[in-house]
């Protein structure tokens, strides 16, 4: 298979790609100027004036997007759509809008970058947080964390992208003066089991397997009611810990699993998809309050397609990354439509308790967010064949 996109590897100690940058954007070094006194009048006088537009013609507003993801137009799906949306949004205000993006990381953490930003946007304006991050500000983005919430990428996109989670995402603007942009699938969005012990085919795969999750009781909740142990641990340990027996396996998306070597201390995969993995892109709301109604609309249509892009290069790189996973692992294996549906039978249960008596999030707002899943389940087939099928 021809690979579209190639990945170096890199050692874990790196880091995930969603969670920390590589290759970041370096500073451009300043033009070189010249002193008008040493040329003749005639032409200082008019590198005055050139310069004299120039600082007329200034932006009348800067928006700063940070990311952790590198400058890197093949490697990720977020940094090309913030180049579109920056080229969209330029040239749609003739420049009155300037939009510069801050990749690999360089103005800080997720949670740094979403303080400055709730902080007013008074130097960064933009940001773009996955799923941990964006609950710290905003609690009840924790709901998304549901196991096995789709079943694919279209499902996927028409909920993040549909009218009810732009609605459930405006309270991110009362809680955390933060306005809702649109969501990125961060890694892909579906992730695969690695281990060391067994091809996972079933649910009972899964009993007794240790596996390494994040520093997230979600994961630790779906993992024990699946059968497995659940070891909570960061990212940076995660080698040693499958390498020394502590965990056998992990999950993570096939991208992350290729490009950083899983291959090389676990001997399996399955593609589960039981965790969906998101990055909301937000911007301060006192910055985009005073920018003109115009403007307003320039940037949240600018952005919705930008969206668009990313969901598919993101869907390309996991795809491409999950056909690398099966040439490096031992055995691969995507769990059927069915077997899912049982997984989901039997962790979904255990999660609600955990969000609701633990998280202490309304029973009735998680219902609602399934319901609104469950709807689409049925709904985007019956349409796809009612237009093309029949």
């Amino acid at each position: 298979m021809s690979m579209l996109f190639t990945f170096r590897r890199q050692s874990a100690s790196e880091g995930d790609t969603s969670r920390s940058g590589h290759d970041g954007g370096q500073a451009k070094p300043a033009g070189r100027r010249f002193a008008p006194a040493a040329l003749p009048l005639a032409m200082a006088v008019g590198i005055a004036a050139t310069l004299g537009a120039t600082q007329a013609q200034a932006a009348e507003y800067e928006m700063a997007v940070a990311t952790l993801l590198p400058e890197n137009l093949t490697n990720n799906s977020i940094y090309p759509a913030l180049v579109h949306f920056k080229e969209l949004v330029e040239s749609r205000t003739d420049g009155e809008v300037e939009i510069s993006i801050f990749a690999g990381g360089q103005m800080g953490s997720e949670v740094e970058t979403g303080s400055q930003v709730q902080s007013g946007g008074r130097a960064l304006q933009s940001t773009i947080l996955t799923s941990g991050a964006m609950s710290s500000f905003y609690p009840q983005y924790q709901a998304v964390t549901a196991p096995f919430l789709f079943d694919d990428w279209r499902q996927a996109w028409a909920f993040f992208d549909g009218e009810w989670f732009a609605g459930f995402m405006h309270g991110a603007v009362e809680q955390a003066d933060m306005r809702y942009l649109g969501t990125f699938d961060d890694g892909g969005g579906f992730v695969a089991f690695t281990n060391n012990e067994r091809l996972i085919k079933t649910v009972e795969d899964l009993e007794g397997l240790n596996i390494r999750t994040e520093e997230n009781p979600a994961h630790v909740a779906t993992m024990q009611a699946l059968g497995a142990s659940a070891t909570p641990l960061p990212w940076g340990e995660l080698i040693t810990a499958l390498e020394t027996g502590l965990a056998d396996g992990q999950f993570n998306a096939p991208v992350i699993n290729t490009t950083y070597g899983l291959d090389e201390v676990t001997d399996y995969t399955t593609l589960t998809g039981h965790v969906y993995n998101s990055a909301s892109w937000v911007v301060s709301e006192a910055w985009f309050q005073e920018l003109p109604e115009e403007y307003q609309r320039v940037v949240t249509n600018a952005a919705r397609e930008a969206v668009t892009l990313s969901h598919g290069a993101s869907a390309m790189l996991a795809t491409a990354s999950w056909q690398t996973s099966c040439e490096l692992f031992s055995e691969c294996y995507i769990m059927p439509t069915e077997e899912r549906q049982r997984m989901a039978e039997v962790a979904r249960p255990a999660w609600k308790t955990w969000i609701v008596d633990d998280f202490g999030l309304d029973a009735e707002l998680v219902d609602d967010l399934l319901s609104q899943v469950d709807s689409l389940r049925q709904s985007l087939p019956e349409e796809a064949y009612a237009r093309y099928g029949q």
